[in-house]
């Protein structure tokens, strides 16, 4: 919306120009009536008011020449401040719908060339807080909010935004869903999230599905419909809490490898395809990236998706596999760095 702001702007400042000499046109009538004609203050304002629209009803007392010849004058000044101050309100209208529509194709565009992309449905709480940590790792996303309102509340975010319906498939395919990877129900409604789930799962067998859920008794219904994972916020919510109770250090501690800001990213998980060629199957220990990096594996998921906390030094990296590594944000960094990890 940034490009838009100048020519948004030239046209309000016509506005105000045009409504200036609109009220200076009235108030030029007003007190000439008065002065000249000799009306009182209503007359005088009513007389202005039917000049200066062209209505064309009768003068309240009869106009002397000098009453006729400032009417001559207030009428052909008048003429020329209205029809300016309509066709600027109109150019104003019909730029604006066209610059909605020519962001919206913008947009649009850029969404098309995106690919193993995330897809979230709805912008609510838990929508926001999914965006907001796929901002912190880079990962590309598109949000499906039906609320215009809400999506001109942050479309200078640099967000990609469709405007729809999440349960329609038209909404689906514009956010791209055949080229996508993962897609997040976060839709307030349970019934809205599985018929989504259904939809998504039609589309796109392979696609990785993450729903939420407001109560329990919906959790087996999506997993049958096709989600990967279902959450269940209240849940999660609730065991926190007790957790804050009972080892509530360890939870702090923990709380504090996630995501705060873009600069607090503790924890990486890594393809072992990105660490080096796979030529020659290599050991944990080989990698040696306490040495190299400063972080620490703490974590290992092998090809059959088994995970393995705090593995053996020894623990060989085949292909499909994966390490979950540990680490102060500038060793993450350093990580990223070392191995090129987008």
């Amino acid at each position: 919306m940034n490009i838009d702001n100048p020519l948004l702007k030239l046209f309000r400042s016509k506005i105000y120009t045009a409504l200036v000499l609109l009220v200076c046109a009235l108030c030029i009538g007003v007190v000439g009536y008065r002065t000249i004609a000799g009306y009182e203050w209503i007359d005088a304002i009513y007389m202005t008011v039917i000049t200066i629209t062209t209505v064309g009803f009768a003068e309240v007392n009869p106009l002397d020449d000098q009453s006729k010849i400032f009417t001559i004058f207030l009428i052909l000044t008048s003429v020329v401040i209205v029809g300016y101050s309509i066709s600027v309100i109109t150019e104003y209208i019909l730029s604006r719908n066209n610059l909605e529509d020519i962001k919206q194709r913008k947009m649009q565009k850029k969404i098309d060339a995106m690919s193993n992309h995330i897809i979230i449905c709805g912008y609510g709480r838990n929508g926001k807080q999914a965006a907001k940590k796929l901002l912190a790792y880079k990962k590309p996303f598109v949000i499906i909010e039906r609320d215009k309102e809400l999506i001109n509340r942050f479309q200078e975010t640099n967000i990609n935004f469709v405007l729809g319906n999440a349960n329609e498939d038209e909404t689906l395919h514009e956010a791209g869903i055949e080229r996508a990877s993962t897609l997040i129900c976060a839709l307030p409604s349970d019934a809205d999230n599985l018929f989504v789930v259904l939809s998504a799962r039609q589309i796109k067998s392979d696609l990785t599905i993450i729903s939420r859920a407001s109560q329990e008794t919906s959790y087996e219904k999506l997993k049958l419909a096709g989600a990967n994972n279902v959450i269940l916020p209240d849940r999660i919510g609730g065991d926190h809490m007790a957790s804050l109770v009972v080892i509530p250090d360890l939870v702090e501690f923990i709380d504090n490898l996630g995501i705060i800001g873009e600069r607090n990213i503790n924890i990486e998980e890594v393809e072992v395809e990105k660490l080096y060629s796979l030529n020659e199957v290599k050991t944990i220990r080989d990698l040696d990236l306490r040495q190299k990096t400063g972080c620490t594996v703490i974590g290992f998921k092998d090809d059959k998706g088994e995970y393995t906390v705090n593995p053996e030094a020894s623990t060989k990296l085949v292909s499909g596999s994966k390490i979950i590594v540990l680490g102060r944000p500038e060793q993450i960094n350093r990580l990223n760095s070392e191995y090129n990890i987008v």
